[in-house]
Order: C-alpha cells, then structure tokens, then sequence
C-alpha cells in the first residue's frame, strides 16, 4: 500500500490537478496524477479487494480511479457497490465505476432500475452510464431490453443536473448508433424531447439530433440498395 501512494504520489502534474479541482474535486483530495499513469499503474499491480478498499479510503481522487481498476469484480457484494456509490461526487469517478466495476456484474441491471429512480445524482448518472455501457459493448441486447432501455430514458429524464443530462442523453445516443431501427426509435423519442414542456429533455432532444440525425443517412449512403446488405435494411 504504502509503495503504491508513494508511486502515485511520483506523477505529479499540477495541470491535471488544476483541471480536476475545476471539475469540483477538493484541491486537498487530489494528487494531480494523469489517468494515463493511474492506468500504467493498474497494469502492474494484481486486482486485490483489500488493497483496493485501502486505496478508496484514503479519499485520495486518483487513489479511488486506481481502486476501481484493482477491485475483484466477482467478490463485491451490493452493499460493497452501494457503499461506494455514496462517496462518488463528479462524473469522471461515477463513469470509472460503472465501466470498470458493474458493468461486468451479472446483475448490472438490476442496479440501472434501482437507481435511476434515485434522487441523487450520481446514482441517476450512474444508472445512464450503464445503459450507455451496455449498448456500446453487448452485441446482442434483445429488443425488449432495448425498450426498456428507451422507457426508462422517456420516463426519468426530467432532471436539470447538467451532468445527468449528459448521461440521458450518451445513453440516447449510442441507441441511435447501433442500427436503423434503434436509430428510428432513438431519434422519434429525442423529437419528442424537444418538442416537450421540460427544459431538460429539450437539451436532450436537441444534443441527440444533432449528433444522430444523420448517422442513419450516412449509413444508407455507404451500403449500396443492391446489395445484400442494403436489401436488408430495406
């Protein structure tokens, strides 16, 4: 533990710190250590729940970015995630998490209905950012998921928080990339947003179109009406 801190603490860089404490870290929580070098670290070093709680206690910014790439996905509990939720206070910590952590639980789910309900704001993020994950990295999310998935970004993403607006609407994005028809349902529900009476969702719808409006035509243009490909899409 104390070799780690102590490498950690050999990275300095008083450009990332500044950028950190900008984003809302404490300037006395962070070592302004560049994730580059978090990542170099985690290569070295064997995943060890133990080492890894160590390092999230020290309330060190980058100590907990390197605890979540340490942690033994297999052998934490719901309370184990639970408790580390509640000391997330910015989005960079919030996204390492849920992409290094519980995205790879079986049950990830289960936490996505839960807490996208939730009031707090990193947890509701928390909750897009796995959906986001989940569409980035599992190939075949059957339908009924990916309406689920497009339920719960209609139905909970009333929220002004600028940075649960920007996971509702990654989320609402990386539908929109996966194929024509998600693209259709993802695009239909980002008019709706703006059309609507919710500050929030007409920020969403707007986000979303512009960076998804076109993929869909792009995609057309590539794949030629002759060919088997293109018949398909038809």
């Amino acid at each position: 533990m104390k070799e780690i801190m102590s490498e950690l603490q050999s990275y300095p860089s008083e450009k990332y710190k500044e950028n950190v404490v900008r984003l809302g870290i404490p300037r006395e929580s962070s070592m302004g250590v560049p994730m580059i070098s978090i990542r170099k670290m985690a290569r070295k070093v064997n995943k060890n729940n133990q080492l890894a709680w160590q390092l999230w206690e020290t309330d060190y910014h980058e100590a907990k970015l390197l605890a979540t790439f340490l942690s033994e996905v297999n052998k934490l509990t719901y309370q184990d995630i639970n408790r580390l939720m509640s000391d997330v206070i910015l989005w960079d910590l919030c996204d390492h998490l849920c992409k290094e952590l519980i995205f790879k639980l079986h049950n990830y789910l289960e936490f996505v209905l839960e807490w996208v309900k939730s009031s707090k704001i990193y947890y509701k993020c928390a909750a897009f950012t796995l959906i986001a994950t989940s569409v980035i990295h599992e190939k075949d999310i059957h339908t009924e998921t990916m309406n689920v998935y497009l339920s719960l970004i209609s139905n909970y993403s009333q929220d002004s928080h600028v940075h649960v607006k920007k996971a509702v609407a990654w989320a609402l994005r990386e539908i929109g990339k996966r194929n024509f028809e998600d693209n259709k349902k993802a695009l239909q529900l980002a008019y709706e947003f703006k059309s609507s009476d919710d500050k929030a969702q007409i920020w969403i719808g707007k986000n979303v179109i512009k960076k998804i409006a076109g993929v869909i035509k792009v995609t057309e243009r590539l794949i030629s009406a002759n060919t088997k490909t293109g018949k398909t899409q038809k």
